[in-house]
């Protein structure tokens, strides 16, 4: 049966006409599919609506009665209905029974609705809507449109739960949606978990998708030994996309209130980050306690850059006090620098102020390194220039201390090599000089007040590269072998009356031994006259990455080693290094670097680690390191691992040997559903050589809502290599 023939020849052509343009401007799925609709252009606007029906009635050029199967499309906007009326002039819908509507992407249902098309202004009652930004969903009892980007919602839910009855939704009196700023606010809000209440708001504001936003954050909870329970409830200040500022008081139920502060800015030329932290009258040690920390760096002009790095903390025991704050077990030389810096097209030069605080750890006293007031250096070089790679570095920098020698250091220290690289093999000769004038104030009685130092060093530095088609677990590779051999002449210069300001003894390693200095600093001069001999393999895929890689290096010794920070050494080699690295298969990996004395015939430095990734979100780690010299041996294992359905297990030990203690620990539990995650950790760190900290770390984590609780996710990144967020994109 034809079921146009009710109609009249003139609604006949409307309906047909409709149906022409409906086909020609209905987007495919992909792209309906590809992420957030765009807003309304002048196209959508002047776009003309189709609409379509079982039955039609009315005046085409003024009001059209729709009725059965009703659909009607304008620009971003579609409506489908039981009945509807369209009204030409007013360009506006109103429609009942079943209602359908697609709008820049979001979906509503609901039982009547008025709309006008192009404002994008009306509403629907008793409406259901789904958000395709971020996937959120709820119910209310109206939703009153009110342009592109604004929507307010009455009595009504959210959730990025998905399904009827999900396991938490927000409840809000009234809800403003706006997605041009990309931020929901809520009123009278009561937030429910499993059907209880677990939140309650006279507002609430949160993100309508990843962007950040201005607005109380959720409040942290969490318990230590040192400070009680402690509760924070940050403050969130998005004031450029560039600018930021987070305020954060805390409440430490042993201590007090805590009042805490962190800006950050990125602009042209600049960028720094500011963090203060301050709690009057500590009730337990009767005192006001504070720490600061803050980096900025800035381009005055072209090649001009300015910069500091403040640190700071009002006593010695703040680090054990406030661990899991800005200042760490491992911060307690709080560094203070300002530099300005001016680089040319060969050249840079700097002006530098520094010095440290140090919190001293009565186990452990730390000596106070020397403060550099200032620090003057000239930088400059060339690369080939004519064949000759040449650089000359100088600085004068005055060294104070409190207790201490102090005086000043000029260094002067140019250096000239002519590498010749061919295919296959390379050799680099060079030649240097290292001078350096000392004028010394606060001396032993009868010390020199000047001292003086000029050494020449002669090196080269020689390599061959072999190469050949190998297999490695059956995949193709290129096998290398690189013999290389380094060496070094420094005559002997006594310098047991020249003051050590900035100089130790580096750690012996593998790029040590290709250096021409066996100290770090310009104190000392390391008299010289060694081979080093190193042989690398390594097998490279045809991508380029390197699968596995074996050293072997030693630095043989032709004089005794008179130039040293304690005795003088004669022996004829270093220690023996090995190294080894190998990504065995895509989910395994070992690693094991050895520092062996031949002399003393044991084992001087060890560490050895082995990764498994079988699988997202699943890891192990096992760490083995020991340093005879330190006496450190200590067994490191970490891991990540699913035990159950939706459960992980987090955890870390580290245990000491010597000491027969765990001197790091943490662990958890993690449980991920569709859309929340809710993790417990409790985390063991120290904070001096015999005290320790321990906290309790509990997080609700509602997807694309807010965290609730204490956040331990940065002390699972620190501790577990390879540790993933059980709720992140892309991953099973």
């Amino acid at each position: 049966m034809n079921r146009f023939s009710a109609f009249p020849p003139s609604q006949l052509l409307l309906r047909l006409m409709a149906a022409a343009v409906t086909v020609a401007v209905v987007p495919s799925p992909a792209t309906a599919q590809t992420g957030p609709a765009p807003r309304q252009t002048a196209e959508d606007r002047n776009a003309p609506a189709t609409i379509s029906a079982e039955k039609m009635s009315g005046r085409p050029d003024r009001e059209v009665i729709l009725e059965q199967d009703v659909e009607i499309i304008r620009g971003p906007t579609t409506v489908n209905a039981d009945t509807a009326t369209y009204r030409i002039v007013e360009d506006e819908v109103e429609a009942s029974g079943n209602i359908r509507m697609r709008r820049f992407g979001d979906t509503y249902t609901g039982d009547e609705l008025r709309l006008k098309l192009e404002a994008q202004e009306g509403y629907v009652t008793n409406p259901t809507y789904h958000l395709q930004r971020n996937n959120a969903q709820g119910g209310a009892e109206r939703i009153d449109f009110e342009g592109e980007d604004r929507a307010t919602v009455t009595d009504g839910t959210y959730s990025t739960c998905e399904g009827p009855d999900p396991d938490w939704y927000l409840k809000s009196s009234t809800m403003n949606l706006d997605a041009g700023r990309e931020e929901g606010y809520a009123r009278k809000t009561v937030v429910y978990f499993k059907g209880l209440p677990i939140l309650a708001a006279p507002a609430m504001s949160f993100p309508l998708s990843k962007e950040r936003k201005s607005g109380v954050l959720p409040p942290t909870i969490g318990t230590t030994n040192r400070g009680g329970l402690e509760v924070t409830l940050p403050y969130y200040f998005n004031i450029a996309p560039n600018r930021d500022l987070t305020l954060y008081p805390k409440l430490y139920a042993r201590r007090g209130l805590q009042l805490g502060a962190e800006a950050r800015y990125l602009g042209d030329g600049y960028f720094g980050q500011t963090r203060a932290e301050y709690l009057p009258h500590d009730r337990q040690t009767g005192t006001d306690r504070y720490a600061i920390s803050s980096t900025h760096t800035q381009n005055l002009a072209p090649g001009l850059t300015y910069a500091w790095n403040i640190n700071a903390a009002s006593d010695d025991r703040y680090p054990d006090d406030f661990s899991r704050t800005l200042t760490t077990s491992s911060q307690r030389l709080l560094g203070r620098d300002l530099a300005l810096t001016y680089a040319g097209n060969f050249w840079t030069a700097a002006a530098r102020v520094s010095n440290f605080q140090v919190l001293q750890d009565p186990a452990a006293p730390i000596v106070r390194p020397y403060d550099r007031l200032p620090q003057l250096t000239l930088q400059t070089g060339r690369q080939d220039a004519a064949g000759f790679d040449w650089n000359v570095d100088t600085e004068l920098t005055h060294f104070y201390h409190p207790d201490l020698i102090t005086g000043e250091r000029f260094l002067v220290n140019p250096r000239i090599s002519y590498p010749i690289i061919r295919p296959g093999y390379f050799i680099t000769p060079k030649l240097s000089l290292h001078g350096t004038e000392y004028r010394l104030h606060d001396r032993p009685v009868g010390a020199p007040d000047r001292l003086s130092r000029y050494l020449p060093t002669v090196s080269v530095d020689s390599g061959l590269v072999f190469e050949r088609d190998a297999k490695f677990f059956g995949n193709t590779m290129t096998q290398t072998l690189e013999p290389r051999l380094f060496y070094v002449y420094t005559p002997y210069r006594d310098q047991s009356a020249f003051p050590i300001f900035d100089t130790a003894e580096a750690d012996l390693s593998f790029a040590q031994l290709f250096s021409e200095n066996r100290f770090v600093g310009n104190d000392r001069v390391s008299d010289a006259n060694e081979i080093t001999a190193a042989l690398i393999s390594r097998y490279i895929e045809p991508s380029g990455a390197e699968r596995m890689r074996l050293a072997i290096g030693q630095r043989f010794y032709f004089n005794e080693q008179r130039v040293t920070l304690g005795t003088a050494r004669n022996e004829s080699r270093s220690d023996l290094l090995l190294s080894a690295y190998g990504r065995l298969t895509s989910t395994f990996s070992v690693e094991g670097n050895l520092q062996y004395s031949q002399t003393l015939d044991a084992v001087s430095r060890a560490n050895y680690g082995v990764q498994w990734q079988p699988a997202p979100k699943s890891v192990l780690n096992l760490k083995y390191r020991r340093d005879r010299i330190n006496n450190l041996e200590q067994v490191d294992v970490s891991a990540q691992w699913p035990f159950a359905n939706r459960w992980y297990g987090v955890s870390r030990v580290n245990y000491s040997l010597p000491d027969n203690k765990v001197a790091e620990g943490l662990l958890g539990l993690e449980y991920k559903a569709d859309c929340w995650v809710f993790r417990i950790v409790g985390q063991r760190t120290p904070t001096a050589a015999s005290n320790a900290t321990s906290a309790l770390f509990f997080q609700l984590e509602l997807n694309g809502l807010t965290r609730l609780g204490s956040n331990p996710l940065n002390a699972l990144r620190e501790n577990i290599p390879g540790y993933q967020l059980v709720n992140q994109p892309g991953n099973p």
